[in-house]
């Protein structure tokens, strides 16, 4: 396929460490990515095209602010239908392309109430609700989880800080979707300890952190979970709020980008 020959060239030569998986409606948020080529999904092995609006499925290998970097513009999720070893495949693609660490992004809703539209959430454990008897599993597995990056976690928090923002660290819930949560269950994932829910994340940081790569997360809050605002949720108020922290988001990908790797 000349197209992926023509991308395995560029990142031989570049040699990217770090991957970024974008969410729903996030690729505004690469302003600082200079591409230098791109593959679409179905193209590359392991992987297919994603179904979903505001997910291009397209794996582009370039520099962000001059630091070599792999960037998966879109995600596969399981409502559509695929397996979970199809769903992490974008994760073990960037280990075989020589990733050492993976940044993975999702548009969420918020439950916190601090959590508010154009808001940002950097994930420190999550909870999965992704199996039958996924509730009675929880309530016996001592509470949230997850592969997150300390150091990584920290380094976000301070890089807001310095901007004059504070950077809520919480709990990711993840569930399989399509459609979203009742206020009953927003209750009840409040009552765990959730602080932001959405449809993806959690099975890609664990295979990630199995794959022995450094796992950073961040949720780009793009409505109020169900039952905690007047208005109806729909896909078109993800896409369209998500635009309203693109901005940030880059800045944040970027100073995670130009990190140094974990020794």
């Amino acid at each position: 396929m000349p197209a992926f020959a023509t991308f395995a060239r560029a990142r031989r030569s570049l040699g990217p460490r770090t991957a970024v998986v974008l969410g729903s409606g996030l690729g505004g948020a690469t302003a600082a990515f200079a591409e230098r080529a791109s593959v679409d999904f179905r193209n590359v092995p392991g992987l297919v095209l994603p179904s979903v609006q505001g997910h291009g499925g397209r794996l582009a290998v370039g520099t962000w602010a001059g630091v070599p970097a792999l960037l998966f513009l879109g995600r596969l999720h399981f409502y559509e239908g695929l397996p979970w070893s199809v769903i992490t495949g974008t994760v073990r693609v960037a280990a075989k392309l020589g990733a050492t660490r993976i940044v993975l992004t999702n548009a969420a809703g918020g439950i916190h109430p601090a959590l508010a539209p154009g808001g940002l959430m950097a994930i420190r454990e999550h909870i999965k609700l992704l199996q039958p008897n996924s509730w009675r599993e929880l309530a016996s597995s001592g509470g949230p989880s997850g592969p997150y990056s300390r150091r990584l976690l920290e380094l976000m928090q301070a890089h807001e800080a310095r901007a004059g923002c504070e950077l809520l660290a919480g709990v990711y819930a993840a569930l399989t979707g399509p459609s979203y949560e009742t206020p009953a269950e927003i209750r009840a994932l409040a009552a765990c300890g959730a602080d932001a829910v959405g449809m993806s994340t959690a099975i890609e940081a664990e295979e990630a952190a199995r794959l022995g790569l450094e796992v950073a997360a961040i949720s780009c809050i793009t409505n109020k979970a169900a039952g905690l605002s007047a208005a109806p949720l729909d896909h078109a108020e993800v896409l369209a709020n998500a635009q309203l922290s693109v901005g940030r988001m880059g800045e944040l990908l970027g100073r995670l980008i130009a990190t140094p790797l974990r020794e």
